[in-house]
């Protein structure tokens, strides 16, 4: 893979309290993402997943757009050109859903922090998190019929999960924008908070689940993910599988303590 070009503007990032902030920065843009964006994006959370001191992750963005998509400007694929059978796949392989992939796959939890319109890819990249904050101006739009295309980005898969077929065929079929208070109604987010309140209220959630036992909650999510694509014995044994891991780490020694000395746990995420 070629090497990726430094956008330190575009895609804002800082480490505080080990909570890793991912911030796209391209607010006249509705914050479109870009090659260079996604693959910092992806970059981040490979490092997150390695980095002990991480602990959990904040995924947000500035101005009026979470993310309204890929930015196709100047790109060839929406013209024939020399594209041969295999194109489209490839480049869906390699860049929406790798970016969703990562954040399924991140080894801490990712909380999304919605601060506006979260559209097509955007949308998907959102609700690919663990958890969902949106704020109260933020609206769901699952644009891509309004250009006759099919949903990608995992879209086909989250939102099944998420809401149920109905309920996702009415969104995919018509493209209507979803307001926070009915994307809430209907599951899609956790929570709707005051647009001004929406920073904190990410990072008193980051910074708790950064306090918890960071290996037990890998674990766990990994055991969500997969419940939902597995039969029942093979979830049971994972769940078997994964206890015995976590038995071993130092957190569950930890909160096994406290719990009998009656005191709160210190988790060191190890």
């Amino acid at each position: 893979m070629k090497d990726v070009p430094s956008t330190p503007d575009e895609v804002r990032h800082h480490t505080t309290n080990s909570v890793s902030w991912i911030t796209l920065n391209r607010p006249e843009a509705m914050n479109a993402v870009t090659w260079e964006q996604r693959e910092r994006v992806i970059a981040l959370l490979a490092e997150a997943s390695a980095d002990p001191a991480v602990r959990a992750v904040v995924l947000t963005a500035t101005g009026k757009g979470f993310c309204t998509g890929a930015d196709l400007r100047g790109s060839t694929s929406s013209g024939t050109g020399d594209r041969i059978t295999g194109d489209v796949s490839r480049m869906i392989r390699q860049g929406a859903q790798r970016l969703i992939t990562a954040v399924l796959d991140c080894e801490k939890p990712v909380i999304a922090a919605v601060n506006g319109t979260a559209a097509g890819l955007g949308a998907h990249l959102a609700l690919a998190c663990d958890l969902v904050l949106a704020a109260e101006s933020a609206r769901f739009i699952e644009v891509f019929v309004r250009r006759g295309l099919i949903p990608d980005g995992g879209g086909a898969y989250l939102l099944p999960r998420l809401i149920g077929p109905h309920r996702t065929k009415e969104l995919m079929f018509f493209g209507d924008a979803v307001p926070a208070a009915d994307a809430l109604a209907m599951g899609l987010v956790n929570r709707v908070v005051p647009d001004d309140a929406l920073t904190d209220t990410a990072r008193a959630w980051a910074e708790r689940l950064a306090q918890g036992p960071t290996r037990a909650l890998a674990l766990t999510k990994a055991l969500v993910n997969a419940s939902l694509s597995t039969d029942r014995a093979a979830a049971l044994a994972a769940e078997a599988a994964a206890v015995e891991l976590n038995m071993a780490t130092t957190d569950a020694a930890e909160g096994l303590a406290a719990f009998r000395d009656r005191r709160p746990p210190k988790y060191l995420g190890l």
